[in-house]
C-alpha cells in the first residue's frame, strides 16, 4: 500500500508526512494510525476491574482524550505547524508542496536525466532508483562524483533495436554499437560547459579493455587498430568502459562517468515533454527514416522525434557529420524546453519525465543512485544555456580511402580543442572580473612592441599538461609569426602561473609576446636573458598550471578563434 493510502489522504497531504530527522539528515515517513473509524459515534466504553469498579481508559501522557493503539506513535508535528483542530471541527487541508528542480537532457538515441527533489518527492525518487540500470566499468571511470570539481560524462546512444517498434530500423540484430557519442565537460566554476560530439565513423585505435562478466570475473577484450569508433561498444563483448577508454586514448580527456540509452529514450522522453520544436530550412520527405516535415518550425515527439535525429538523407551531404549537427540542434531545442517555466512548474510533466528517463538509462556504478544523479543535475543546472557549447571533434577525410566513408582526427586543429577541454577553458566568452594591477606592474605593458618575427623566446613546461610546450611552439611559429622560438623542454619546478622572463633590452619583444599570448603585467618578469641553441640571447617563457592550450589567450576564458564549428544551447537554428 502506498503512503497516501496508509496516511489517510482524506485528512493529510502526503507531502506533510515526510519529516526531516535532524539526527540522520534524511526525510522519514511519519504515518497516522490506521485504526478503523466509526461513522456513527457510540457510547464511550470503560474498562472494569475485578469487583465491578469502573476505571478510566488509558490515555497518552499529557492528553485528556483516548488514543487508540498507544503503542503506535502519532505523526510528529512540524515546528511552526498549527495546533490540531478540536474534535468535530473540519480539518483544513494544507497546501500541497511541489516537486522541483528536475532537469532532463537527451537526444539522438541517448539520454541524460538528472533529478533534484523536495521532501515531497523523496519516496518517489526511491522508486525511480529502481529504474536505473548500472554497469561496473572498473578503473575506466571514477568511483564517485565530486560536486567541487570539473567533470566529464560520456553520453552514449546505442543502435540496439530493443523496445516495441524498433526492430524495423535497419540492423535489427545489432549488438548495440556506440552510434551517437557526446563528451560533456562541465567546468569547475560551473560558468560553462562543452558538449563535444565524436563521429561514429572516426577511425581510431581501440585499446585493450577489462570487462566485468555476469559471474563477477574479469575478461580482457583485446584492442584493435584502425577501427571505427562505434565498434568500441558491443563488438566482441565490449562494454561502455571500453568506449570511455577509447575516448581517453583519442583525445587525452578521461571521462569520469557514462550515461547510455537506446532508441526508446528519444521516443518516450520527447512524448513526456509534449514534444520538442525543431526547424528545417526546406520541406523534408525522407523515405528511409520516414521523416516528413514542412519547411519552418514543427513539433516532433515519439517516432517522429526519433526519425528526426536518425535521418541522414535530408541534410547537408547526407553523411554522419551533418546528422551530428542536426542532433546538436535538437539537443539545444530540448534544453530550452526543459528550462521553460511551462515544464519546470508542472509536477505532472516532471514526474512523467523522471519515470520515462530513468527507465531509459544505463549508467556507471559511480552515479547509479538517484541522489547522485540529482547532484549532477543541480551542478549542470548552474551553467547558463548561452555558455553551453556544442562542437565536434575536428576531423578530415580518411586519406587511405578512395571512396570516402570514414574520417580521421585532424591533427592541425584537434589538439587545441582537446587541450581547451582538458584545461577547463570555455568556447564562449565568459566575462570574469579581474583585479586591477598596480600601476608599476601595468606599466610593463606600455611602450613600443617589436615585430613578431623579431621575438626570440625559448619555451619551458612548468606545470602545463604534457606536450604543451611543443603545441604552443607550433602555434607561435605557424600562426603567430614568432619564428625565432624553440622548445627547451621541462623546467626544474612546477609553477601555478605562466611567466615570461626577459632582459631590459628585450622589453619590446616581451610586450609583443605578452600581447600575442594575453599575458598581464604580473606575468612579465624583468630579469636577464639566456642563450638559445644558436648562442643568441633569448627570453624564457614558462608555461604554468594556468596554461589554457595552444593559441588560447591567458587573459581570456575562451579560445581566441578556434577553427571549429560550434553553436550554443540558447540559439535557435534550422537544419539545412
Amino acid at each position: 500500500m502506498d503512503a497516501q493510502g496508509r496516511g489517510r489522504a482524506d485528512d493529510i497531504d502526503p507531502a506533510d508526512q515526510w519529516v526531516l530527522n535532524p539526527n540522520t539528515g534524511d526525510y522519514e515517513l511519519r504515518l497516522q494510525s490506521s485504526a478503523p473509524q466509526s461513522t456513527v459515534p457510540g457510547p464511550r466504553r470503560t474498562a472494569t476491574r475485578a469487583g465491578g469498579a469502573a476505571t478510566r481508559p488509558r490515555t497518552a501522557p499529557g492528553r485528556d482524550r483516548e488514543v487508540p493503539g498507544t503503542d503506535v506513535p502519532g505523526p510528529r508535528r512540524r515546528r511552526g505547524a498549527p495546533d490540531e483542530p478540536p474534535p468535530g471541527r473540519r480539518r483544513t487541508k494544507p497546501k500541497k508542496s511541489r516537486a522541483k528542480k528536475i532537469l532532463l537532457w537527451t537526444g539522438g538515441g541517448m539520454a541524460l536525466v538528472l533529478v533534484g527533489v523536495s521532501a515531497a518527492a523523496y519516496a518517489y525518487i526511491k522508486h525511480l532508483e529502481g529504474n536505473v540500470a548500472t554497469t561496473d566499468v572498473g578503473s575506466a571511470g571514477a568511483s564517485s562524483f565530486s560536486k567541487d570539481e570539473a567533470f566529464n560524462i560520456l553520453i552514449i546512444g546505442t543502435d540496439k533495436r530493443t523496445g516495441a517498434g524498433n526492430e524495423g530500423y535497419g540492423d535489427k540484430g545489432s549488438v548495440g554499437h556506440a552510434d551517437t557519442n557526446i563528451l560533456l565537460h562541465v567546468s569547475k566554476d560551473r560558468t560553462n560547459a562543452t558538449a563535444m560530439s565524436i563521429p561514429r565513423d572516426l577511425m581510431v585505435d581501440i585499446p585493450d579493455c577489462p570487462t566485468r562478466q555476469e559471474d563477477g570475473s574479469e575478461k580482457i577484450v583485446a584492442g584493435t587498430l584502425n577501427q571505427r569508433f562505434n565498434t568500441s561498444l558491443g563488438q566482441g563483448g565490449r562494454d561502455p568502459g571500453c568506449t570511455m577508454r577509447t575516448v581517453e586514448a583519442v583525445t587525452g580527456i578521461k571521462p569520469q562517468h557514462f550515461m547510455m540509452a537506446d532508441f526508446n529514450a528519444v521516443k518516450t522522453l520527447t512524448t513526456a515533454v509534449d514534444g520538442v520544436d525543431v526547424c528545417v530550412e526546406k520541406a523534408v520527405d525522407d523515405k528511409e527514416s520516414k521523416l516528413k516535415l514542412p519547411a519552418g518550425t514543427s513539433k516532433v515527439e515519439g517516432e517522429q522525434a526519433l526519425a528526426f535525429v536518425r535521418t541522414r538523407h535530408s541534410f547537408g551531404n547526407q553523411g554522419d557529420l551533418d546528422r551530428i549537427k542536426v542532433q546538436q540542434q535538437f539537443l539545444g531545442s530540448l534544453m530550452r524546453k526543459m528550462a521553460s517555466s511551462d515544464t519546470l512548474t508542472s509536477p505532472s510533466k516532471l514526474l512523467k519525465l523522471a519515470e520515462a528517463a530513468t527507465k531509459a538509462l544505463t549508467v556507471d556504478t559511480g552515479i547509479g543512485k538517484v541522489s547522485t544523479l540529482k547532484d549532477v543535475a543541480l551542478e549542470l543546472k548552474k551553467v547558463p544555456p548561452k555558455n553551453i557549447t556544442f562542437t565536434t571533434v575536428p576531423v578530415k577525410d580518411n586519406p587511405a580511402e578512395k571512396i570516402k566513408a570514414t574520417v580521421v582526427v585532424d591533427e592541425s586543429r584537434a589538439p587545441q580543442v582537446f587541450q581547451m577541454i582538458k584545461s577547463d577553458t570555455s568556447f564562449t566568452a565568459v566575462k570574469k572580473k579581474e583585479a586591477k594591477e598596480k600601476a608599476a606592474v601595468a606599466a610593463r605593458l606600455k611602450g613600443t612592441k617589436a615585430a613578431a618575427s623579431e621575438v626570440r623566446v625559448q619555451i619551458l613546461n612548468g606545470g602545463a599538461p604534457a606536450g604543451s610546450a611543443q603545441a604552443q611552439l607550433n602555434w607561435l611559429q605557424l600562426e603567430a609569426g614568432v619564428s625565432k622560438s624553440e622548445n627547451a623542454g621541462n623546467s626544474g619546478a612546477t609553477q601555478a602561473k605562466t611567466s615570461l622572463e626577459y632582459a631590459p633590452d628585450q622589453a619590446d619583444q616581451a610586450r609583443r609576446l605578452a600581447d600575442i599570448m594575453g599575458l598581464n603585467g604580473s606575468a612579465m618578469k624583468p630579469g636577464k636573458s639566456v642563450t638559445n641553441s644558436q648562442g643568441l640571447p633569448t627570453m624564457t617563457l614558462t608555461l604554468g598550471e594556468d596554461f589554457k592550450g595552444a593559441g588560447v589567450k591567458l587573459n581570456s576564458s575562451s579560445a581566441a578563434t578556434p577553427d571549429v564549428e560550434k553553436s550554443t544551447a540558447d540559439k535557435v537554428q534550422c537544419a539545412s
